[in-house]
């Protein structure tokens, strides 16, 4: 294809990486080695994989995706450092089967390549208003709760090991809200810790449930199969209310006040299935977690929606 190569037949400057991606704090730490090859990799993978690449390089904070056809039919080639996260989700995205989510197509684990079903890259559901997003993710949540594996992380286990964190992280950061706010995240985490033991012949068959545990607007794309699918998922065992907290705050700055907080945490827990009261339990924990998390990570702005989520669903 005419401007897609120079002529000596190498990669042109459609697979340069993009400035913004070099600036991205990951690799701060990790050097810009891997970055530097990638060039050669995409070529390496689009023969490998008998691809054609039809578009520019896109990328996120830790991964790059190149268009690319085979035999006239679109996929993207998603390329990511290494690592151990790079086996979690091509076995997540090998469980799912493309129900809710893009579909994986090949994989080559330990060069951190995989080929995937095309989504609309620019198209994710946080470029859609806000009354819309929050029942499509909440529908979402519940698409993806089948059956999950036995070995796979499970959300009760997620929260009993924060538990122990969250005072010593409140007294850390000089004690940003109330006692009481602590007491009761403590309280409902204590139950959220044991919902298996505790909870009866329902809570143990919703705690074989496949749990997306990155479940945000920007991590759902336009697709032609389905209307929305997820990418880059993290496959959990549990509870499906586990990121309702995220699904929120990821929006917050949309809600206008209280009373429309209030409105889209109610359409999101109804689209999911989910009781109300346990859905507040999961966003209350969930939010002061990552309320104490981000403040000992240094971030400013999540911690001050974090508040603003709170508020309501504590006074409600």
């Amino acid at each position: 294809m005419p401007g897609w190569e120079d002529d000596s037949g190498a990669l042109a400057d459609f697979v340069a990486v993009p400035q913004a991606f070099r600036d991205m704090p990951r690799w701060w730490r990790e050097g810009s080695a891997w970055l530097d090859a990638l060039p050669q990799l995409i070529r390496a993978y689009s023969d490998r994989w008998r691809l054609t690449i039809t578009g520019e390089m896109a990328h996120g904070s830790n991964a790059a995706v190149v268009p690319v056809a085979r035999a006239g039919d679109p996929f993207v080639l998603r390329l990511t450092p290494p690592g151990p996260e790079v086996a979690e989700l091509v076995a997540a995205l090998r469980f799912w089967n493309g129900r809710g989510m893009v579909q994986l197509i090949d994989a080559d684990v330990p060069s951190g390549v995989m080929l995937l079903e095309r989504l609309a890259i620019d198209g994710s559901l946080h470029a859609v208003p806000v009354d819309e997003a929050i029942p499509i993710l909440g529908r979402m949540m519940r698409r993806l709760a089948v059956p999950a594996p036995e070995h796979v992380p499970s959300t009760a286990a997620a929260v009993a090991a924060r538990m122990p964190a969250l005072p010593v992280e409140w007294e850390r950061c000089g004690r940003p809200f109330p006692e009481r706010t602590l007491r009761r995240a403590l309280e409902i985490g204590s139950r959220l810790a044991h919902a298996e033991e505790i909870g009866g012949r329902r809570a143990r068959s919703e705690s074989r449930l496949a749990v997306n545990g990155d479940l945000h607007s920007a991590q759902v794309l336009r697709g032609e199969r389905e209307p929305w699918l997820t990418v880059d998922p993290v496959l959990m065992r549990g509870d499906i209310a586990f990121d309702l907290g995220r699904i929120l705050w990821t929006r917050l700055d949309e809600m206008s006040d209280e009373a429309e907080i209030i409105r889209h945490f109610r359409a999101a827990v109804d689209a999911a299935g989910i009781d109300r009261d346990h859905g507040r339990d999961w966003v209350v924990f969930r939010t002061v977690d990552y309320w104490l998390w981000g403040l000992t990570a240094g971030l400013t702005e999540d911690p001050r929606r974090c508040r603003r989520l709170l508020t309501p669903l504590l006074e409600g």
